[in-house]
């Protein structure tokens, strides 16, 4: 068994847990390593070869390994190091005693849908293709000032929203914008996909949950700033005219589990429970 470790490089108590955690498991006979979770091209190139990776961090750190591990399949088990943590699967002080629960092999494997990104300038692509975990957002920039986005399923009309911009989310990304703009819960298992507006003025403000083979296509229309984002860590400014057309990946993030299968419900309540 080889199993990778990343460690947050802006959380210092990650470095030192995940030295701690590379020596427990090499004691035990597992082949491991440990690198920096902001080293995309080093995780890409080891998850060939991995049969796990252990994520130390928030749930940024897991939507980053999460994109960067689903074309291999590889499980990530998620250790608490962030303020939330919904993905997170173990907290820091019960390691030791989670991990052993791995090693004897006492786990699920939880499988996420994504979302993949291509934008078009007419007959242009512009930028690479995006993968999301959470969600796609189209939305204004710096200026206080709305946009008009046009929307199309399945290359059928929908609506024109006049927002402040529209979410493309996932179930994982429904416990993140898209609640904070009036999305509903999903829990996890399921494959839908869910799109609503942010801050509608004389529009479409019901959110709509898609079939997860649902295609996306969001026209924007704007005399000023746009900008894409995926999982809010990438961007691309879109200018008046532009495409972004957002569907399922057909990869899959894939993450490792030891509590009971329903244990979503409880998991919300306790993060919500945080927050208030």
């Amino acid at each position: 068994m080889r199993i990778g470790i990343l460690h947050h490089p802006k959380i210092p108590a990650s470095f030192n847990l995940a030295n701690d955690i590379d020596d427990w498991l090499r004691a035990r006979g597992v082949d491991s390593w440990t690198g920096s979770s902001w080293n995309a091209e080093r995780i890409g190139a080891e998850s060939l070869h991995l049969n796990m990776l252990i994520a130390l961090g928030g749930d940024g750190t897991l939507l980053r390994a999460g994109r960067l591990t689903a074309r291999h399949e590889v499980p990530i088990l998620g250790i608490n190091l962030g303020r939330l943590g919904f993905l997170t699967e173990v907290q820091p002080e019960h390691w030791q005693a989670q991990l052993g629960r791995v090693l004897d092999g006492q786990y699920w494997i939880e499988r996420r849908l994504m979302l993949t990104t291509e934008t078009w300038r007419g007959d242009e692509k512009v930028g690479d293709d995006l993968d999301a975990l959470n969600e796609v957002v189209v939305s204004r920039g710096s200026l206080a000032r709305v946009v008009r986005i046009s929307a199309e399923i399945n290359d059928s009309y929908l609506t024109t929203y006049v927002a402040d911009g529209v979410i493309v989310a996932t179930p994982t990304g429904s416990t993140a914008y898209a609640l904070a703009a009036g999305g509903p819960i999903l829990p996890p298992e399921l494959q839908n996909i869910l799109l609503l507006s942010i801050a509608p003025h004389l529009s479409l403000a019901r959110p709509l949950v898609l079939d997860k083979g649902a295609t996306v296509t969001l026209k924007v229309r704007t005399d000023h700033a746009a900008i894409l984002t995926a999982d809010g860590q990438f961007l691309i400014d879109l200018q008046d005219g532009d495409r972004v057309v957002i569907a399922s990946s057909p990869y899959r993030a894939c993450f490792v589990r030891l509590q009971p299968r329903s244990y979503f419900y409880q998991t919300l309540m306790d993060r919500l429970r945080l927050i208030i």
